[in-house]
C-alpha cells in the first residue's frame, strides 16, 4: 500500500473529518491505517514554532523529521530564535504559535517578572542537559581544593566550596568574578545559583528597582546567549558559565574551559525545558494543542526507546544547520550517554539527556513550584507568598490535564503504552532528596523549603536599599 505523502496529509484529514462513519472506515482501510488513528480536526494546520539552538530542542526536530507532526495533520515550520527574550516576545505577539522555552519562562511571564503575559505549558521537554564550565585558569586554581577519587581523577560531584577561595582571591586582587547564564528565569541561572550557594558563595539578589541580580553578590551573574558563551569565556569577559549542550562540550573541544559539574549532579533528574504557548492560543486552538502534544510525546518516546538506541541518528539530525548546527561529535559527547569534563576525562552519564523515561514529559506542579521558590529565594518575587499561592500559580501555568488527554489518545491508537504515564498523580512528586546540598524538597511546602536554605530570602525578608531586611 502506498504511503500517504506529506502534501496529501491535510487533504486526507479533511476527508476523514467530513465523511460519514462508514466512509471514514473505508477511507482509513484504503489508506492502510486504523480509523482510530485519524488525526484530530485541528483548528490550525500551519504552525511556526520557535527554538534556541540547543540539543534539548530535539523533540521538535524529531517530531518534524519522523513525521509525527504530519501524522496529526500539522504542517510545522521550526524557526531558530536569536535569544530567549526574542523567542518569548514572538510567542506573545503571535508571530510564533509556540516554542521550546526555559521552564521558568511561562511562570516568570505569568507572574509578571519581566514581560507580562499568561503562558501555559502542557509538555515538559526533557530532564537534565546542563553543565557549569569554568575557564582553564580558574579550574587550575580550584582543582587544588578538589579531592581525588581512587582513580586519581577529581572526585565528583565537584562542590562550589572548592571555588570559594578562588573567588576570594579575585576579590582581593580587585577583580569582579563574572559568570554567564542564559536568562534571568532560566534553569541555568537557578542551578548555577543553587550550586554556588551550596558552597557558601552568594550569587546575589534581585529587587523591584535593581533587576541585575547582583545585589550583595560574591559572583556576578549576567546574561550571555548560549552560542556566544565559549567565545565570551575565551575572551576573558567571563570566568565561567552555566549552559545547555553542546556549549559545555564545545569548551572542551576548543581547549578553553572545563565543565566541572552537570546539573544532574546538582539536582538529579531536574526538569529543564518546556513547550510553551499563550493561554489565549491554547483556548482558541485546543485540538491543535492536543495534536502538538501528541506528536511531541511520540518524539520523546523515540529519543529514549530501546535504551537510547536512536540517539546516534538523533545526533545526525540535530547537527543539521537548521537545528543545532554544531559538530556531530560535539553533540554526541553528551547526547549518547557520556560527558567529558577535563580533556580526556570522559565519564558515563547515561541520564545526562532524558526525554521520556522517569515521566520526563509530564508537567508536574511540583516542578513549577520549585522554580517559583527560586524566584522568591533570589528576590524576583519580592514579597512573601503563602504556600497556596505557589500551588495556584503552578496550576494556572502547568496543564497536566491536556497532557493526559494527548497520552490517552496515543494509548488508544496503540502508539504509547498505558504504563508509561502517571494517570493517578496529583501533580506533585514525592519528597525529592536529589539535591547536592542534601536539603529535601517537598513541593507542598515551599516556604518550609525556603526556610532551610542558608543563603536566600525566606519568611518575610525582602531587599531594601541593597540589603536583606525583615525576618
Amino acid at each position: 500500500m502506498a504511503q500517504i505523502s506529506r502534501t496529501a496529509s491535510c487533504t486526507f484529514r479533511h476527508l476523514l473529518a467530513s465523511a460519514a462513519p462508514l466512509a471514514i472506515a473505508a477511507v482509513a482501510l484504503t489508506a492502510g491505517v486504523s480509523a482510530h488513528a485519524a488525526p484530530l480536526d485541528v483548528e490550525k494546520e500551519q504552525l511556526k514554532l520557535g527554538f534556541i539552538k540547543l540539543t534539548d530542542m530535539a523533540p521538535l526536530a524529531i517530531a518534524v523529521e519522523k513525521g509525527f507532526f504530519e501524522d496529526e495533520g500539522l504542517s510545522v515550520t521550526l524557526e531558530p530564535q536569536a535569544n530567549w527574550k526574542v523567542l518569548l516576545d514572538r510567542v506573545i505577539s503571535g508571530e510564533l504559535d509556540g516554542a521550546h522555552m526555559l521552564a521558568g519562562q511561562p511562570l516568570g511571564a505569568t507572574i509578571g517578572f519581566g514581560t507580562k503575559a499568561h503562558i501555559v505549558t502542557a509538555f515538559s521537554m526533557d530532564l537534565n542537559g546542563n553543565g557549569i564550565t569554568l575557564s582553564n585558569d580558574v579550574w587550575r586554581k580550584m582543582k587544588a581544593n578538589v579531592p581525588n577519587g581512587p582513580d586519581g581523577k577529581p572526585a565528583h560531584p565537584i562542590k562550589a566550596d572548592a571555588l570559594k577561595p578562588v573567588i576570594a582571591q579575585y576579590k582581593a586582587e580587585g577583580k569582579p568574578f563574572n559568570m554567564g547564564m542564559v536568562f534571568p528565569v532560566s534553569t541555568h541561572n537557578y542551578e548555577l545559583r543553587y550550586w554556588l550557594a551550596s558552597g557558601g558563595i552568594n550569587p546575589g539578589f534581585y529587587s523591584p528597582t535593581d533587576v541585575s541580580g547582583q545585589i550583595g553578590a560574591d559572583a556576578l551573574l549576567s546574561v550571555t546567549p548560549p552560542p556566544q558563551m565559549p567565545a565570551t569565556l575565551e575572551a576573558g569577559t567571563i570566568y565561567g558559565y552555566s549552559v545547555g549542550e553542546p556549549w559545555n562540550q564545545q569548551a572542551v573541544v576548543k581547549g578553553i574551559g572545563v565543565p566541572v559539574i552537570t546539573d544532574t549532579e546538582i539536582w538529579k533528574n531536574n526538569p529543564e525545558k518546556v513547550f510553551g504557548v499563550t493561554d489565549d492560543w491554547a483556548k482558541k486552538n485546543p485540538k491543535t494543542h492536543l495534536a502538538v502534544v501528541k506528536a511531541l510525546i511520540r518524539a520523546a518516546q523515540w529519543l529514549d526507546e530501546n535504551n537510547n538506541a536512536n540517539r546516534a541518528e538523533a545526533v545526525k539530525i540535530l547537527a543539521k544547520s537548521e537545528y543545532v548546527g554544531a559538530d556531530a561529535k560535539v553533540i554526541a559527547n553528551s547526547m549518547t550517554g557520556t560527558f567529558e569534563y577535563e580533556k580526556g576525562d570522559k565519564r558515563d552519564v547515561p541520564d545526562f539527556n532524558v526525554f521520556f523515561r522517569y515521566n520526563a514529559t509530564y508537567p508536574f506542579y511540583s516542578d513549577a513550584v520549585w522554580y517559583l521558590t527560586q524566584m522568591r529565594r533570589w528576590g524576583q518575587i519580592a514579597e512573601a507568598k503563602p504556600d497556596a499561592w505557589y500551588d495556584e500559580t503552578a496550576r494556572s501555568v502547568y496543564k497536566p490535564d491536556i497532557y493526559l488527554q494527548a497520552a490517552k489518545l496515543l494509548v488508544e491508537e496503540g502508539k504509547s503504552k498505558e504504563a508509561d504515564f502517571p494517570w493517578k498523580s496529583d501533580g506533585y512528586k514525592p519528597v525529592d532528596n536529589g539535591f547536592i546540598d542534601g536539603i529535601p524538597y517537598d513541593g507542598h511546602k515551599p516556604n518550609d523549603y525556603l526556610a532551610k536554605q542558608p543563603i536566600g530570602l525566606k519568611g518575610d525578608q525582602k531587599i531594601e536599599g541593597g540589603q536583606v531586611v525583615g525576618g
